[in-house]
């Protein structure tokens, strides 16, 4: 053998290979066969056809009878490669390449690093699953609704009316045993079911309807005289679509259901549907109900070209997510999601009414909460689309007399919430008007009385704009004045067995401008007429001149015993304002339990400066049991604000002591909790009073001003508290201000009991994991694909530098040395960037010399500006970018491991089932020399991908085909496998894993592409063979075909030995950011990244060495004289390639 000069290089050797490259292999001795697996001289295997150029791989029993000879004739060859006089030195060199060589036969090997990584990834995701199961769980309090439903269908709703008649249906929901008439007759509203949905889901809400209305409001004359009917509930059957993961569904649905509200309108004008009153004036419009993505499917109804103006004016949605999409695997659902909310956005932006077509829409988003495990409640927020006086977003939890979490199917099931929501609509609908409805202002003022606590800063307070309607006469020399400034407590009423008033002065604004009124009892508060226990009254002077009448008022309350001096005063009943507090004893457990709320007043001074004293009144005139407690507090005294950082939260938590002369209420803001994602335990340390003097037991409402989101916590000693504030990838809401007052805390604690409270509160960490799971549940399926890209950047790099393409486990043990650490520390710093820029206040935007040209209202918010990375506005949250990278890195070597183990377990069966008959013997079987790669003919490959990429065009979904391509791939990798095992040739080893890092880096592809590929399975089910629009794109998924073809024909991709290697690693790296930073918002479009690094990778296997037609027929054939070799003769010499 023949030593080339010490500065020569070989062809294609570039500066900073191995110095043993510049050796040459010598040929076998005379009468051996050539070994085909020859020596590793550059840590690659030079074998009898260069790797290089891209041929197909030789067959099993070619190279296995090379590889029995590999023992004595290896060491030969070492023996004569290199020169005695450097054997130390040149072996410690060729030291790394054996190792290599050994792992490359080793796939199973996984080093310490790799190791210790996965097993904290692991126990990251079994503390965040088992957190998310079992810690900071909120408590099930839904009482079972029952019902007899009747569904009856409209046949006639057919293809004259919609193309879509052949998919969906609609019915008509009717009660059994009290409504099972068809005929319309109240006001229409339209039911639209969520994803997977079914039409049947009405039934709860309808039945309460149709029960209301026959138990109650038929008999209620004032109530029908002011408009008030029954509800027609109509229901759409869409055979169960999955909207969540295809936009084109949701316009379908949308575009169907404007037709289905065209035809319901057109009932009530025909007399022989309609038993309507003649002299009422026909519908124009119909309240929308919708539930998870139907309430989408709503709002889209008001941007399509079918839609009739005005013909919707009220829309409820229940578990909807207005805000983004649930899933970003459909790039048409979130161009959609886009649409829909650009346009409800500008409307509202537009500075006249008349120029804004949603001004008469009124939008409520009703939320579960916590206990939602489908769609983050988070989502429910239309925060960022509608003002306050057009919509909210309110929690099931907020909601008087309801008072619990649901999850995402029990809010349409649960009793306490269907009650509520048909009082509200049965108060809102007025048939004496064409649009079925009251106007918007007194609609939103219904919703906001029925589904607000009424503590919200929203909420109003009818007193000031009341009449008087009661004339109260007290004896001038009577006691029953409380002196200013003093407290008022009763406990017990009718002690003295007559009617008696208390009155409080009402302090002069002027006096005072920061004191606010404040009652709380267990008792109801009665109306003028009614019999209760309890009334309060705000009252003013009223001298009785001459000619005045005392008729004047609805009620006269004569408590003067027939002195003959008295003091009249004109009163307003303050019942209308009752607040509903859940009742908080010594027995409570839960908000929900079957107890009499408490009633709660509260007036700041300003709203009854007018009046002059507070009358309260106990009504009993037998005893009985029961307090009521009032007073006028001071707001710096009952409001504490606290400054404290997350920072110092975190690590101290925050300890506070009220004081013994504290308010009955307090309230607490604490501005740094406003994270979704961080979650909480509340303590508190008090004494209880006496059995006999106690009240109530402390109780306590957490809030957020925007969303409205209220818990309510009852004989309180611990609890948790957990949130909806500031959550990732949210767009900020139109009024900033109310994101940045953070969680506040009201306490009602006995004001008889002069003890001091002591409050902690302290993060659970191990509870906040639990919150990652539904704000990144997309992340954990696209940040994986970040590391698989740099696993993959890694071997190719090493690959076209040595010539040696090492497994996945190896590359990602050497990515996690450096690369992987270093791109972390980048991203979180882009990460605490991007949340410093999403935290500042959006500036104005100059219009230059033309202030015209631009709105006045126009929105200047940036709604994408959470879009991005972990799409956390807080900075605190930089450590989630390290923290997914390991679970990635984890979660990446078990499917690495499966996918190994998997393609085991085939290439088994392959082994024995396909490839060898099973009737050889063993010797036989060495020498057996079928086909391992056998090729189809070029017609036959390019014809099979032609009909392939034809059935795209037209009939299939693009996903279906990467689905087809992904198990060929794992086919590939699985005859790979088998060759290498059976050849033990690191050259086939190195191929196997090119082509198993693939199979890896398209199965992460392919959970994006599932979810649209189940959508078209779910259509085929239902016979709707209308084709994707957006789905149908050829080369969408043609390079990835063309990639798998070739690797299948045994093809190892070339090494290139250019500066053009480096497009390689661009590509690669700029897939990992673009995962990384828009994975979880753009997921479709990693897809679409990875087809285009699919181009260039069949460019390489196409042009490298030359591009020929010919090169292209043996690339797509493989070559005959490889696939089907022949053992050379035992004196036949073969030229080496240098």
């Amino acid at each position: 053998m023949q030593k080339k000069p010490p500065n020569s290089r070989a062809e294609g050797e570039e500066e900073g290979d191995s110095p043993l490259a510049s050796w040459t292999p010598v040929n076998p001795p005379e009468g051996e066969p050539e070994n085909s697996d020859s020596v590793v001289l550059d840590g690659a295997d030079v074998s009898a056809r260069s790797s290089d150029e891209g041929t197909p791989i030789a067959s099993v029993a070619h190279l296995r009878d090379a590889s029995a000879q590999k023992t004595g004739v290896a060491e030969k060859k070492l023996e004569s490669v290199i020169p005695v006089t450097r054997a130390t030195h040149d072996a410690k060199m060729l030291q790394p390449s054996l190792n290599r060589r050994h792992r490359l036969r080793r796939p199973w090997t996984l080093s310490l690093s790799s190791l210790l990584v996965t097993l904290v990834g692991s126990l990251l995701v079994l503390l965040t699953v088992q957190s998310f199961l079992s810690r900071q769980l909120d408590i099930k309090g839904c009482a079972m609704s029952y019902m007899r439903p009747g569904y009856a269908r409209f046949s006639d709703f057919d293809t004259e009316h919609t193309r879509f008649a052949s998919k969906y249906s609609l019915y008509l929901y009717r009660e059994g045993g009290i409504d099972e008439d068809t005929m319309v007759k109240g006001v229409p509203v339209l039911f639209i079911p969520g994803n997977a949905g079914s039409y049947k889901q009405v039934r709860p809400i309808a039945a309460e309807a149709a029960q209301y209305f026959h138990d109650v409001v038929q008999h209620d004359i004032a109530t029908l005289k002011s408009g008030t009917r029954s509800l027609d509930f109509f229901t759409v059957d869409f055979n169960e679509d999955i909207t969540a993961f295809h936009g084109q569904t949701i316009l379908d649905q949308a575009e169907y259901l404007n037709e289905a509200v065209a035809f319901i309108l057109s009932l009530y004008h025909d007399p022989q549907r309609s038993s309507r009153d003649p002299d009422l004036p026909d519908p124009t419009s119909v309240i929308l109900l919708g539930h998870s993505m139907g309430g989408i499917v709503a709002r889209a109804m008001l941007t399509m070209p079918n839609y009739q103006a005005k013909s919707i004016n009220t829309i409820i949605t229940m578990s909807a997510p207005h805000a983004r999409p649930p899933v970003s695997f459909d790039g048409e659902m979130v161009r959609t999601y886009d649409r829909i909310n650009n346009y409800w956005r500008e409307a509202y932006a537009q500075k006249w009414a008349n120029n804004n077509p949603l001004w008469h829409v009124t939008l409520i988003s009703v939320a579960g909460g916590g206990l939602d495990t489908v769609v983050p409640s988070d989502y429910a927020s239309i925060s960022s689309l509608v003002p306050d006086t057009h919509g909210f977003t309110v929690f099931t939890s907020s909601i008087p007399n309801v008072w619990t979490g649901m999850d995402h199917q029990a809010i349409l099931w649960c009793d306490q919430f269907r009650r509520v929501i048909i009082r509200a609509l049965m108060e809102l609908v007025d048939v004496n008007r064409p649009g079925q409805t009251k106007p918007r202002a007194d609609r939103m003022r219904v919703l906001k009385k029925w589904l607000l606590t009424g503590m919200e800063n929203i909420a109003e307070v009818s007193l000031p704009q009341n009449e008087p309607t009661t004339l109260l006469t007290l004896d001038e020399n009577s006691n029953a004045i409380i002196e200013q400034g003093e407290s008022f407590t009763l406990n017990g009423f009718g002690s003295s067995k007559e009617v008696q008033a208390h009155l409080l002065s009402i302090p002069p604004q002027a006096v005072s401008t920061e004191k606010s009124f404040t009652l709380l009892s267990d008792q109801k508060l009665d109306l003028a007429e009614g019999g209760g226990s309890l009334e309060v009254l705000f009252c003013s002077v009223f001298p009785l001149q001459l000619g005045q009448s005392a008729s004047l008022f609805s009620m006269s309350m004569d408590l003067s015993g027939n002195s003959s001096g008295s003091a009249r005063l004109a009163c307003k009943n303050a019942a209308a304002d009752v607040i509903h507090l859940p009742a908080s004893t010594k027995t409570s457990q839960y908000p929900f339990d079957d107890a009499a709320p408490f009633s709660y007043l509260q007036y700041d001074l300003e709203d009854i400066a007018e009046n002059q004293f507070i009358a309260i009144v106990d009504k009993a005139v037998e005893p009985v049991s029961g307090w009521v407690f009032a007073e006028f507090s001071d707001n710096t005294k009952s409001h504490i604000r606290t400054d404290l950082g997350l920072g110092r939260l975190l690590m101290n938590g925050l300890r506070l002591t009220l004081p013994d002369d504290r308010p009955m209420v307090m309230d607490i803001k604490i501005p740094a909790l406003h994270s979704s994602l961080l979650a909480y335990k509340l303590a508190l340390d008090h004494q209880p009073c006496e059995e006999e003097a106690g009240l109530l037991r402390p109780l306590v409402r957490q809030y957020l001003q925007d969303p409205h989101e209220s818990k309510f916590f009852v004989n309180v000693q611990e609890t948790n508290i957990n949130l909806h504030g500031i959550a990732p990838f949210m767009p900020p809401p139109l009024r900033q201000e109310a994101a940045a007052q953070g969680v506040s805390l009201r306490l009602w604690t006995d004001p008889t009991c002069k003890n001091p409270v002591g409050l902690s509160l302290d993060v659970d960490i191990l509870g906040s994991l639990g919150k990652l799971v539904m704000r990144y549940r997309t992340l954990f399926a696209t940040f994986p694909l970040f590391v698989v890209a740099i696993v993959l950047q890694k071997q190719f790099e090493i690959f076209d530098k040595t010539g040696t393409f090492v497994s996945f486990a190896e590359a990602l043990d050497l990515s996690l040395r450096w690369t992987l650490p270093l791109l972390s520390v980048a991203l979180s710093i882009f990460a605490i960037t991007l949340a410093r820029g999403s935290s500042q206040r959006p500036q104005e935007v100059s219009n230059g010399f033309f202030p015209w040209s631009r709105n006045a209202t126009e929105s200047v918010i940036d709604y994408t500006k959470n879009d991005l990375l972990v799409g956390s506005p807080d900075p605190f949250f930089w450590f989630l970018v390290p923290m997914f990278g390991v679970i990635s890195v984890g979660g990446c070597i078990v499917l690495n491991y499966i996918v190994i183990g998997l393609t085991y377990f085939l290439s088994v069966i392959y082994d024995f089932a396909l490839s060898r008959p099973g009737w050889l013997r063993n010797e036989d079987k060495r020498n057996y020399t079928g086909p391992v790669f056998a090729a189809a003919s070029p017609t036959r490959r390019v014809a099979t991908a032609s009909v392939l990429l034809l059935l795209v065009s037209t009939i299939i979904p693009y996903q279906f085909a990467f689905l087809v391509a992904c198990i060929v791939q794992m086919t590939t990798c699985t005859r790979a496998l088998r060759l290498a095992r059976d050849t033990r040739s690191s050259t086939h080893f190195a191929f196997y894993n090119y082509v198993h890092s693939l199979l890896i880096f398209m199965l992460w592809i392919l959970i994006i592409n599932i979810p649209v590929l189940l959508v078209w399975i779910h259509n085929l089910t239902v016979h709707w063979l209308t084709p994707f629009s957006s789905h149908h794109n050829v080369f969408s998924v043609m390079p990835i075909i063309l990639l798998v073809e070739t690797i299948a024909c045994g093809n190892m991709i070339p090494r290139i030995t250019t500066r053009l290697r480096i497009i390689t690693q661009v590509l690669l790296l700029g897939f990992a950011l673009h995962a990384a930073v828009y994975g979880v918002t753009y997921a479709y479009s990693l897809h679409q990244v990875f087809n285009l690094i699919s181009v260039w990778l069949v460019a390489v296997h196409s042009f490298t060495g030359g591009f020929s037609l010919t090169r292209i027929s043996q690339m797509l054939e493989g070559e005959r004289s490889m696939i089907q070799p022949t053992r050379p003769h035992p004196h036949q010499h073969n030229k080496k390639r240098p």
